[in-house]
């Protein structure tokens, strides 16, 4: 039985305090002989804080000053996928600015002691156009084997290209949910059959997602003897599969698309088919638009539900 994290503080409360602890900040690192001299930087600094210390507060159940670099690194990839490249780099710039000059989190000193680049997929996204099932597998029938059930899955489960390296069998663990998630809980994969797994996704969620049959004796077929480590645009992960996965993946998927179709959307694309699909089997299964749409966006892994709107275009 999943398990759901209370959230600590009500939505007004956490704007509020959010406020608070971004205007503290910004007034330790503005003014003579501090590293913020442009009041239009600090009031850019202070809008990028005020959602950090409301994600943190909401999330982490921490202050904004309690931040750690991790932590920032799973909030800036959570919000690659909501926002371009320009705000993503400045509250990357402002979330640093903070640890290097006030909570020392990161050491000043240290040239390479800094908060890593992050590349905002907005664009991918909203780019991003779904296949058919017929179009999916004319791209699979034109790729490696290993990046065929990769796309298989990917499409089937509606994941993203990086989460493909950390799939791995659910077996018995329990998989701590949102609160906010505890609605679909019994709507999770409603009207299909297959085999549960895991993924970690955006901000190092992870959750579950559900292999169909047909799938699971073709991926069980690849295990590793023991896990092995794979390296994507310069994240380590332990892969148990051997399956495409991150960016070899995509760049397979686009080609063969472009082979077969003449086009190619991404290998995003598969992540809007699912969404859209999933939509419609839901409602016909009975389940409101609203209960449907929630379900769709807790299975693709959305902190916020809002994104799913974009795949559902």
């Amino acid at each position: 039985m999943a398990r759901f994290r209370k959230s600590p503080l009500s939505p007004q409360k956490s704007e509020s305090v959010a406020q608070k602890q971004a205007v503290k900040v910004m007034a330790r690192m503005q003014g003579r002989n501090k590293p913020i001299k442009s009041v239009g930087t600090a009031r850019g600094y202070t809008n990028c804080l005020k959602k950090v210390a409301r994600y943190v507060n909401q999330q982490f159940n921490i202050s904004l000053r309690e931040l750690t670099p991790e932590q920032a690194k799973q909030y800036l990839d959570v919000r690659s996928e909501e926002v371009g490249q320009k705000t993503l780099d400045q509250e990357r710039q402002a979330i640093q600015a903070m640890m290097l000059n006030v909570t020392k989190a990161l050491d000043i000193f240290d040239r390479k002691a800094r908060l890593p680049f992050v590349k905002s997929t907005k664009d991918e996204i909203e780019r991003g156009r779904a296949y058919t099932s017929q179009q999916v597998a004319m791209i699979v029938s034109a790729q490696f084997e290993k990046h065929a059930i990769a796309t298989q899955i990917a499409y089937a489960a509606g994941l993203r290209a990086h989460e493909l390296y950390t799939l791995k069998p659910l077996e018995n663990r329990e998989v701590e949910y949102r609160k906010e998630r505890e609605e679909t809980k019994n709507t999770l994969f409603h009207a299909r059959n297959g085999m549960r797994y895991t993924v970690v996704g955006k901000g190092g969620l992870e959750r579950e997602v559900l292999i169909p049959v047909h799938l699971v004796e073709k991926l069980e077929s690849r295990r590793f003897a023991e896990p092995q480590q794979v390296k994507d645009r310069g994240v380590l992960y332990r892969s148990h599969y051997n399956i495409g996965g991150g960016n070899n993946w995509s760049s397979s998927f686009s080609a063969a698309s472009k082979r077969i179709l003449f086009r190619s959307s991404g290998a995003h694309g598969v992540r809007h088919s699912y969404a859209q699909e999933r939509m419609r089997e839901l409602q016909r299964a009975g389940l409101s638009k609203k209960l449907a749409y929630k379900t769709v966006s807790h299975e693709l892994g959305h902190l916020r539900e809002a994104i799913t709107a974009v795949y559902l275009r």
